[in-house]
């Protein structure tokens, strides 16, 4: 049977990685990481001018694909040449020396990533060479025997761990005196002379480029730069930034949650404090799983700085990795390694929060400290439960939002003063009444508010708690109440998205739409990759103000996103009808309707929210003359 949405094909693979890289870490984390992202790139840029491209870099490793062996070989050599000259500047305890393999074979391409035995081969091939050199497999070495002027070392056929066969190695050795001096310990039948002249020439080399490979090397650019030209979006005056979705590094795809969670807890932070821009999670996990550049990110986001991390878990410890990118030059600011216990995530998480303000010269008072992160667990279990929860929830479908709930109700239960599991809990009975699931409306807002009451009680008022308050008030038609709280969430958070949005969802609902309208922009510009529902009720504001044209245009663009976006054609019936374009209010009715049968004036009637009654029966009125019925015709379910 075919493998469905994949593509098999036959490629060179490159595999590197460093020895003794454990080692290095535990002499001195930083000066390991400065030096491997210094590395890293310049493997990078070297692969890219031999036609190839980094597939994937997690931790020290590096895997690579390249149109052809003879390709991949080439720059292999020419990397462990470039590295040895780069190594002969550190002191013999700080050296760091790849290992690369080299192998031809099939694999499995999904979205820019490779998988298979062909990948599995180059890796094993790579764990047996040693620091410096180079191990190709016997289907590399048939394509390359007589074409590259070097020699290979035959070393036999070995078992390696999860391949049945054995595979046939060789060791790529540079003739002596060529301009890509030995990369690995040549054969003794060369000779030591030879070796004395292949150590002269590299020290030769070394001598020539000593004086320029500080400037030439240390400050190049790590990554390429954006454009601000290309930029789809101004840089905001105070220090912008983006947090990409960490990447997982367990092998477990299922752990991505707990990856995913730290990178929201990031986000989160940094929000809390002012005189910073941060993109919401929802734009930047976009780029989830997704191969990348640093400089697309910063002018798709309109940001000056990027961080990407990765996370590995090993029972009860966790590593994570971060670099700060400022995208703007290519230079990394800042790069750090870190192996804690896994209870002290929560004080690690704050602490690269920290960092990060501190790299951007960002101040903090002592309020803003306090901001970072107050809704906290000593019991791991119920963390990594809420973390489970959140995920399902963040998905915003039915199903999901029954599995947070669950998930957010065990966490409880594993630590009954867990603030952060009240409110995801009362986020799904809020769901309940927004998507029509509930039969007991005034039983479900009570059960949220209740939950509310309980998260502060514990933990605290937030940006978070404020937010929750101010939708649970939005619903209970308690407006005032709902103003102050949306305020207060948008003053412990003003970089967030979210309190932006509920903030303007509340001025709307009052009839401060004039108001609304830039406070909705905000939060747009904090998350551009837009959620359909921000589209949405700027469209309302619009339409308020009597802008059609734009309230519409924005509908319209909602509804190329989902063809069956409800919301979409409900506010384009209105908007049309109220701008005397009947015949298109009626088509947009017709597919309100088909999208949902059972609607009706009566179903309207239970959900509308506006302080002003005048504009809920100008609202009603509207939905009758596009032709929505009174009364669903849809005979009840049983």
């Amino acid at each position: 049977m075919a493998d469905e949405g994949f593509e098999r094909k036959l490629a060179a693979i490159f595999s590197a990685d460093v020895e003794g890289y454990s080692r290095l870490m535990d002499d001195d984390e930083e000066a390991t990481v400065r030096t491997l992202i210094a590395y890293r790139t310049a493997i990078s840029d070297l692969v890219q001018q031999y036609r190839g491209h980094v597939v994937d870099s997690p931790g020290d490793n590096i895997l690579a694909e390249c149109k052809s062996v003879v390709d991949a070989v080439n720059c292999a050599v020419e990397i462990q040449r470039d590295l040895a000259e780069r190594n002969a500047e550190l002191p013999d305890n700080r050296k760091m020396r790849f290992r690369i393999g080299v192998n031809l074979g099939d694999v499995i391409d999904e979205d820019g990533r490779i998988y298979g035995d062909g990948v599995n081969i180059a890796a094993r091939v790579e764990s047996l060479a040693e620091a410096g050199g180079i191990y190709i497999s016997g289907r590399a070495h048939d394509q390359v025997e007589n074409k590259l002027g070097l020699e290979y070392e035959d070393l036999g056929k070995h078992e390696v761990k999860n391949i049945s066969r054995p595979i046939q190695v060789y060791r790529v050795l540079s003739y002596p005196g060529a301009a890509a001096h030995r990369v690995v310990q040549a054969k003794e039948a060369l000779g030591r002379r030879w070796r004395k002249i292949g150590f002269l020439a590299a020290a030769i080399v070394i001598v020539a480029v000593g004086i320029g490979i500080w400037q030439f090397y240390l400050r190049r650019p790590s990554v390429e730069s954006a454009s601000t030209e290309k930029a789809t979006l101004p840089l905001p005056d105070d220090p912008s930034i983006a947090v990409l979705p960490f990447e997982n590094l367990s092998g477990d795809p299922k752990q991505d949650y707990f990856s995913d969670g730290i990178t929201e807890h990031i986000i989160t932070s940094l929000s809390n404090i002012p005189n910073i821009f941060v993109i919401a999670r929802n734009s930047t996990f976009t780029y989830k799983n997704r191969p990348v550049k640093v400089q697309q990110v910063a002018e798709e986001l309109g940001v000056r700085y990027v961080l990407e991390g990765s996370v590995q878990r090993s029972d009860d410890r966790v590593r994570i990795t971060v670099q700060l990118i400022d995208a703007t030059t290519g230079y990394h600011l800042w790069a750090e390694n870190y192996d804690r216990k896994l209870k002290d995530i929560f004080a690690l998480q704050d602490e690269i929060a920290m960092k990060i303000m501190t790299e951007l010269q960002v101040t903090l008072s002592g309020q803003d400290w306090a901001r970072l992160s107050p809704m906290k667990t000593n019991n791991l279990n119920a963390y990594e439960t809420f973390l489970k929860g959140a995920a399902h929830f963040s998905r915003r479908t039915e199903a999901d939002s029954l599995k947070a709930r669950k998930l957010a109700q065990e966490s409880i239960a594993l630590d009954p003063q867990y603030g952060a599991a009240y409110l995801l809990l009362g986020w799904t009975h809020l769901d309940d009444i927004w998507f029509q699931r509930t039969k007991d409306r005034a039983k479900s807002v009570q059960t949220a508010e209740q939950l509310a009451r309980k998260a502060i009680e514990f933990s605290g008022h937030d940006a978070t708690t404020h937010r929750f308050l101010a939708s649970v008030f939005m619903v209970q038609k308690q407006y005032e109440k709902a103003i102050v709280e949306a305020q207060k969430a948008v003053e412990s958070s003003p970089n967030s998205a979210g309190a932006h949005f509920v903030y303007g969802m509340v001025l709307n609902n009052v009839g401060r739409f004039e108001e609304a309208i830039p406070i909705f922009k905000k939060a747009i510009r904090l998350n551009p990759v837009t959620p359909i529902s921000y589209l949405n009720n700027l469209a309302w504001a619009y339409t308020n103000v009597e802008q059609y044209e734009k309230a519409i245009s924005l509908w319209n663009k909602a509804i190329k996103r989902n063809p069956d976006y409800l919301f979409g054609y409900t506010g384009l019936t209105i908007a049309y009808q109220w701008s005397g374009q009947e015949m298109k209010a009626r088509e947009a009715a017709g597919e309100v309707l088909r999208i949902k049968p059972a609607f009706s004036i009566s179903l309207v009637k239970k959900t509308m929210g506006y302080k002003n009654e005048g504009i809920d029966r100008r609202i009603l009125q509207a939905y009758r003359s596009a032709g929505i019925p009174e009364h669903s015709y849809q005979k009840a379910a049983d």
